[in-house]
């Protein structure tokens, strides 16, 4: 990030960051979004304790949908649901935007379904 945007920032408290509900999920289904106005995938995970839910996610420029299954990903999922045309996301896909599209934030080794970000 650069110093200009670094310095726009406002710290937050560690009470804060505790307030955002990182987990792992296991990808467990991907279908076509061809509603949506930038290439999607609609996906749906399974967060352990949480349950399974659902997202439109804009990854479909990097990724197809065998390279999404059974994948570990980090999802929030305490934000409210929000209505993508005529679907209904339930968390947040987390993930780092390139030039090439939004590379997804992966687990390097497995962890339990639930398992919260520290």
């Amino acid at each position: 990030m650069s110093e200009t945007k670094m310095a726009d920032l406002a710290d937050i408290s560690w009470a804060e960051f505790e307030k955002v509900l990182m987990v792992a999920g296991t990808v467990t289904r991907v279908e076509a979004f061809p509603e949506a106005r930038k290439p999607a995938w609609k996906v749906w995970a399974d967060f352990g304790p949480y349950g399974e839910k659902k997202t439109s996610a804009q990854i479909a420029r990097l990724y197809q949908a065998e390279d999404l299954l059974g994948r570990q990903i980090v999802g929030v999922i305490n934000f409210p649901e929000k209505q993508i045309g005529p679907f209904r996301s339930q968390f947040l896909l987390t993930g780092f935007p390139t030039e090439e599209g939004v590379v997804i934030t992966t687990i390097e080794r497995r962890v339990p379904n639930g398992t919260r970000l520290a």
